[in-house]
């Protein structure tokens, strides 16, 4: 998972797949722009899966994309996501189908707003340079950097991590509720999956970080259209919940 944009580090996932013979899928879904010296988020694997719904970088309002190199996986994935209808001149289906096409309105729009790509990531990039700014002025915030030189993120969301020892006890929590009284939305990170109601009781395996990192992490406005006007609500709160 390109997680908020963010690339994964392929390289090693890669040699980890080669050694193993293990198939890789890339959640792609948050990294339309994103890449790694060069290659874009979504051409490592195997196949790998965009996303076009409402919130992301561009949208077809809902709907997605599925990448691959196997042009058999790619002819079968369209004939699955048709209904699975067999060559015949009436309704016939010897597979279960579905009906997961993008139409070709929505597909239309999406193709027009590729071409607007470059300039959705600079606007999202130029709001995460914004918030580093603003942060180095205080302890106990950090947002999240690219691990290296090659790395390249389209930063569709900016977070933070808010450390409540170093922050003089200033929480994620009472800074997204004071966002929230402003009307100003923020989120904390993903749930962690093995915390979710659905899965109470599976098997789970880890050490603790994604706990961490969800009790201490907050997704910030990050719209390509936001406004200096917007910028200066935001701080204003931010700042009056950090002094």
């Amino acid at each position: 998972v390109h997680l908020y944009g963010m690339p994964a580090k392929m390289a090693e996932i890669m040699a980890i797949s080669r050694e193993f013979g293990i198939p890789v899928i890339e959640d792609a879904a948050e990294a339309l722009g994103s890449s790694i010296d060069g290659q874009p988020c979504g051409s490592f694997g195997d196949l790998a899966a965009l996303s076009f719904n409402g919130n992301k970088i561009i949208t077809t309002s809902g709907g997605g994309a599925l990448l691959s190199n196997c042009a058999d996986w790619i002819v079968q994935a369209r004939f699955l996501s048709t209904q699975a209808r067999d060559p015949a001149p009436h309704y016939e289906h010897s597979t279960i189908g579905y009906n997961y096409r993008l139409s070709n309105v929505l597909a239309a729009i999406g193709r027009g707003q590729l071409q607007v790509l470059d300039e959705r990531v600079a606007a999202r990039r130029a709001n995460f340079e914004r918030y580093r700014n603003f942060f180095e002025a205080y302890d106990g915030i950090s947002v999240l950097h690219e691990p290296s030189p090659g790395t390249f993120s389209n930063r569709w969301l900016t977070t933070i991590l808010v450390d409540p020892a170093r922050t003089g006890g200033v929480t994620r929590e009472a800074i997204r509720m004071a966002m929230e009284a402003a009307n100003v939305e923020a989120r904390p990170l993903w749930k962690p999956m093995h915390l979710q109601p659905v899965f109470e009781g599976a098997p789970y395996f880890g050490d603790g970080l994604s706990e961490r990192l969800f009790e201490q992490g907050l997704c910030l406005p990050s719209g390509s259209n936001l406004t200096d006007e917007d910028f200066g609500r935001i701080f204003e709160v931010l700042t009056t919940t950090l002094a």
